[in-house]
């Protein structure tokens, strides 16, 4: 027999209870009496509202509110805008309102969520470039339904609570490090806080790869990896790093496409010819790596079809609070440019 379409409020209004209440049950949030829990169950089963008869409780499909967490610079990039429409359209199709809240360094720092976020009303989360690991600890203990996108650097090699999702990084940065050493590259640096968040690290990573594989070594000293901050935008601190290596590298691997082009600016105040002396390569795909002067190597992030899965990931979460977690990583695309050789 076709299972009929009942609401948490059809359930509560039977029972004699607030929407709220039944929702705590099925969202095993808060604090419920056994026997006022029970009620609920019993009677969502007799209005024919369980589709996991195995379960002990579940959620309305479609419905509530998701709450999406993010530092204030989410919107003012290429990934974030992208990222953002797509989660959104299909989040609000699936019939679920999104509330998004700005996470500020103090909340971080305490491990506490912003002030104005009502757990009691949300039925979701998703965190975005969220990057403190124990942070995401407090946010996975609360027993909420939860996707991350990108996280603290290892993060892959952490055991969280909760599903993430990722542009594969290692194998797209191996790729394009690969060609430039194929173009003659020796001596090769990095450029970027390779412990501010995990794709940075596996991009780290798959540099390091590439060099493994061609049998170069991996020299820190040609590297710039200060701790993320403005300065990565401020070109005479680039430069003031580049005067201070020990050797002008061949080729520069960058952790994404923004210092990439602040590098490339950089290299010719200095005088030098991209990519006749330095070969260099981002990461992301922005718009800037197509319109900078020589257009940059770099690798293509589908941030849409991210947004688009994270809120399929989530809608699965919440329908299915027991389904193992799971890590999902997006095919990124290597784009050819005239940065490299």
């Amino acid at each position: 027999m076709a299972l009929k379409r009942v609401t948490m409020q059809a359930i509560a209004d039977a029972c004699g209870l607030s929407r709220n209440t039944v929702s705590k049950v099925f969202n095993r949030r808060g604090s419920v009496p056994e026997a006022t829990r029970r009620l609920v169950l019993d009677k969502a089963r007799e209005l024919g509202y369980y589709q996991y008869s195995l379960k002990d409780a579940s959620v309305d499909k479609g419905g509530g509110n998701i709450a999406l967490l993010a530092q204030h610079k989410f919107l003012s990039h290429f990934f974030g805008t992208h990222f953002f429409t797509s989660f959104t359209g299909q989040a609000t199709q699936a019939g679920y309102t999104i509330q998004m809240y700005e996470v500020s360094p103090e909340d971080i720092a305490a491990r506490q969520l912003p002030s104005i976020l009502d757990l009691s009303q949300t039925v979701g989360i998703l965190g975005i470039e969220l990057f403190d690991r124990d942070y995401i600890d407090v946010i996975c203990s609360l027993g909420i339904p939860t996707v991350f996108v990108d996280g603290f650097a290892g993060a892959n090699e952490a055991l969280i609570q909760c599903d993430y999702v990722s542009m594969e990084n290692s194998t797209s940065e191996a790729t394009i490090v690969s060609r430039m050493i194929e173009g003659g590259a020796r001596r090769l640096g990095f450029i970027g806080d390779i412990r501010h968040c995990n794709s940075f690290y596996e991009r780290w990573l798959g540099f390091r790869a590439a060099l493994g594989q061609a049998g170069l070594p991996v020299d820190e000293d040609l590297c710039i990896l200060a701790k993320d901050g403005d300065h990565y935008g401020d070109i005479e601190w680039i430069v003031g790093q580049l005067v201070a290596l020990p050797a002008m590298p061949d080729a520069f691997a960058c952790a994404n496409d923004y210092l990439a082009v602040k590098l490339m600016t950089a290299l010719k105040s200095m005088g030098l010819s991209i990519p006749k002396d330095v070969m260099v390569t981002g990461f992301g795909g922005s718009t800037e790596a197509r319109i900078i002067e020589p257009s940059l190597t770099s690798a293509y992030i589908p941030s849409g079809d991210i947004g688009r899965l994270a809120a399929v990931l989530l809608a699965r979460r919440i329908e299915m609070p027991d389904f193992p977690f799971h890590w999902t990583y997006v095919k990124t695309t290597p784009m050819w440019g005239g940065s490299t050789r």
